[in-house]
C-alpha cells in the first residue's frame, strides 16, 4: 500500500522566491523533501515538550539537540 502524502506546510512560491534571491533553482522534490523535514522538526519539538512535562511546545524545543 502507497504512503500517504504528507499535506504541504510551506508555501512553494514563497520558499521558490527565497531561493532564487540567493541565486538557485529549485529541483522538482526539493518541496517534498523540505515539507518531510519540516514534519520531522514538529515532532522533535513535540516529543522534547512533553518529554519535560509540557503540551505547549516553545521556540526552544526546536534548537534543542
Amino acid at each position: 500500500m502507497a504512503k500517504k502524502p504528507m499535506e504541504p506546510l510551506v508555501i512553494a512560491s514563497k520558499a521558490k522566491g527565497v531561493l532564487k534571491k540567493a541565486g538557485c533553482n529549485t529541483a522538482g522534490d526539493a518541496f517534498e523533501a523540505l515539507n518531510g523535514y519540516i514534519y520531522w522538526l514538529l515532532e522533535q519539538a513535540a516529543k522534547r515538550a512533553k518529554s519535560n512535562g509540557r503540551k505547549t511546545v516553545r521556540g526552544h524545543d526546536f534548537m534543542a539537540g
